[in-house]
């Protein structure tokens, strides 16, 4: 038997472009390119690129006799028998025996009948799984199948077999047979790494990397290629973040602002709090890149009530001391109300004017608040998206503070800031993420934390609880004594109306019922993101006024919304929400001086909805949770539900690779510190591999 890497064959192509079309590759025709096409393989790159999502480990197997129970094992042996169940109706169990002369083995499937056809008696195969003990019988459900005697296979001496992601019509063997030829006829090619680092590291070659990749001889060769791969990646991308960083702070010239003028310490006493000590450090990081000679280019990021928004006001005031103007921009118009009625007040007694553009905003009073910008006298403005229209326009703008930015695009972000040219730029964030996937997502940023409660570190302020639905006459009940005691309540729904298709509340419909049902006594009112501007803002001033007892409301409230009065909330239909969301929520009750209470009307159905109703209960602490929510769905939901244009990784785990995160980073920041353009011989294949490989992280770096 020869290894399929090492004989001698075809090897025209290997120095081709990875990017050259997949037919490029050795027995890829147009109906198997079609069929890779489905697996988003277009090119030879992307077909090397393919790695396996798991490997079937023939070197390290157990006898059917000596397979460990409750324990993850591979095993081999000869079909014996094929039955199918039927022991009621709508299950039917498919049961294949497996012998190999010291006992035996059942492969168990439900629901699952064509299984039933995909084995023939006598063929050799392997199963993978868990080893269960039932009935006399040790059992694997859903084993991982892989037939070791297939007239396709390929041949392969190290027995450790690949097992990449396929698609009907593309047997595993002949995709196999596609990878191992591009490996063998492109993979040889000058390795981008400078052989230093690599060095340092301790890293395989590149090509070395895609070969055990795919077709280790050994685990342990494995996991060195693909510890290889995952630091590319993580390489790449940090380049590209810190050419980025580079581009926007090192590579401009700011406008260095009086961080200690008379309208600050105006502002400072304004304030009837003290900072916490989260809050002092943030105010002094956002002040000291402010006063420096390059643009400020920081996220404040910030645990739900932990006030990010004083943060924001002393780098307002700063701005108007040094003689500019400075724009806070929201992802919602309450929310933007919510900074004039907030921050405004403070602004009054700083002697600064201030101004607030929405949609609900009149056309005389904009147009008013429009001329003044121009000429000057306005030197803060308060707004939505409306705030980067090109009728907006400032006479000095050095100060862009984007609130919520994960809701803005980068584009968007940018298109403020540069209203002002190198203006200081500070994003803003109350959904902590985990610091590997800040790293991911916003390394081109100096990050600030607050997680400090101004309300202090004792119990926590906000109880949650989970309420089967058939019990929420007791949840009503609490509704009740928090307006008999002068408190407000929120009942947040997953829709605006009801839906065919969805079985879930809806906020109009469950304000009627509840209004005539539930509280007839009381006021009740619904507000959604489908109201008029000017409706919205109506119900809110009614809410916040104390003239609306219980809101119904979509997840228009999630973000921001402060109304300290408000002590109850119920979330109907629980299960449809993130952890993320369901946090922000309970953030908007226990934010004046009484203790708040988060119930859910909860029935999950999936071990993932039971976990995420679990982790909410358990912690108040908004980093935790984060982290909870990064194992249980995995980086790639949470980085879809981010910014547009973020990139994929195809190798790399931001849960599980962590430290090599922190190598990449360290290496990255060395590179572009000497060498920001990527210029040095030994740097450019590297800045072309980065740039092809993540080109949404190196987008502002060209444009900018």
């Amino acid at each position: 038997m020869t290894d399929p890497l090492t004989a001698p064959t075809h090897r025209a192509g290997r120095f081709a472009s990875w990017s050259a079309p997949v037919v490029s590759s050795r027995y890829v025709d147009g109906s198997r390119a079609a069929l890779l096409a489905r697996l988003e393989i277009h090119t030879v790159g992307d077909l090397i690129g393919h790695v396996p999502y798991r490997y079937l480990d023939l070197t390290s197997t157990y006898s059917l006799l000596k397979a460990p129970t409750g324990a993850e094992a591979t095993v081999v042996g000869r079909v014996h028998d094929i039955k199918v169940k039927k022991p009621r109706s709508r299950l039917t169990i498919v049961e294949v025996a497996i012998v190999d002369g010291t006992g035996v083995l059942l492969g168990v499937w439900f629901n699952q009948a064509y299984m039933a056809d995909r084995f023939r008696i006598g063929e050799s195969v392997a199963f993978a799984g868990t080893v269960e003990f039932d009935f006399g019988f040790k059992k694997m459900t859903n084993p991982y199948v892989e037939r070791l005697d297939n007239e396709d296979e390929v041949e392969d001496v190290t027995r450790i077999i690949p097992v990449h992601r396929s698609t009907e019509g593309l047997t595993k063997n002949w995709l196999r047979r596609l990878i191992c030829a591009a490996v063998e006829d492109f993979s040889d090619i000058p390795d981008p790494l400078p052989s230093d680092i690599r060095e340092e590291l301790d890293l395989v070659s590149l090509h070395t990397a895609y070969r055990d990749i795919h077709f280790p001889k050994t685990m342990r060769a494995s996991e060195s290629a693909r510890r290889r791969l995952v630091f590319d990646e993580f390489l790449m991308l940090q380049l590209g973040l810190f050419a980025r960083r580079h581009a926007a702070v090192e590579g401009r010239r700011g406008f260095a602002h009086e961080t200690s003028g008379p309208k600050r310490s105006a502002l400072d006493a304004a304030v009837p709090f003290n900072p916490t000590d989260d809050q002092s450090a943030a105010i002094r990081d956002v002040l000291s890149d402010m006063s420096g000679v390059h643009p400020m280019n920081r996220m404040l990021m910030g645990d739900v009530g932990t006030g990010k928004t004083l943060v924001a006001a002393h780098a307002l005031a700063a701005a108007a001391d040094s003689g500019s103007q400075a724009a806070m921009m929201a992802p919602t118009e309450v929310l933007a109300q919510q900074y004039s009625e907030k921050v405004g007040p403070w602004l009054d007694a700083a002697n600064i004017e201030w101004g607030c553009v929405t949609g609900a905003t009149t056309a005389a009073e904009r147009q008013r608040l429009l001329d003044c910008l121009e000429d000057g006298t306005l030197q803060v403005l308060f707004g939505t998206h409306a705030l980067i229209e090109k009728s907006v326009s400032f006479k000095n703008l050095t100060l862009a503070i984007v609130d919520e930015q994960h809701r803005f695009g980068v584009a968007q972000r940018l298109a403020l800031r540069e209203k002002g040219g190198s203006a200081d730029l500070l994003v803003m964030s109350a959904t902590p993420i985990p610091r590997s996937l800040a790293l991911t997502l916003y390394g081109d940023l100096a990050v600030s934390y607050l997680r400090q409660r101004p309300h202090g570190a004792g119990a926590p302020r906000v109880s949650t609880s989970i309420i089967d639905k058939r019990h929420r006459s007791q949840a009503y009940d609490r509704i009740r004594e928090a307006v008999s005691e002068g408190y407000q309540a929120y009942v947040v729904c997953a829709l605006v109306e009801e839906s065919d298709t969805a079985q879930a509340k809806a906020a109009t419909d469950e304000a009627t019922r509840l209004s005539s049902e539930v509280f007839p006594g009381l006021r009740v009112a619904v507000l959604t993101g489908r109201m008029r501007s000017d409706e919205k803002t109506a119900t809110m001033n009614s809410f916040r006024s104390g003239e609306i007892d219980v809101l119904v409301s979509t997840t228009v409230i999630e973000v921001g919304v402060d109304v300290p009065n408000a002590t109850v909330m119920i979330v109907e239909d629980a299960e449809r929400f993130g952890l993320a969301q369901l946090h922000q929520l309970r953030g908007r009750v226990g934010r004046g001086e009484s203790a708040g209470e988060f119930m859910l009307f909860a029935d999950p159905k999936t071990d993932g909805g039971r976990a995420r109703m679990r982790a909410i209960a358990d912690t108040n602490d908004g980093f935790e949770l984060a982290e909870r929510d990064l194992v249980l769905r995995g980086e790639g939901q949470i980085l879809g539900d981010r910014q547009h244009g973020m990139p994929e990784l195809r190798v790399a785990s931001i849960v599980f690779d962590g430290e090599i995160l922190q190598q990449a980073r360290g290496i990255a920041k060395r590179i572009i510190e000497s060498d920001p353009a990527l210029e040095h011989p030994a740097n450019v294949p590297l800045g072309i591999v980065a740039r092809d490989r993540f080109s949404a992280a190196w987008e502002w770096v060209s444009s900018g």
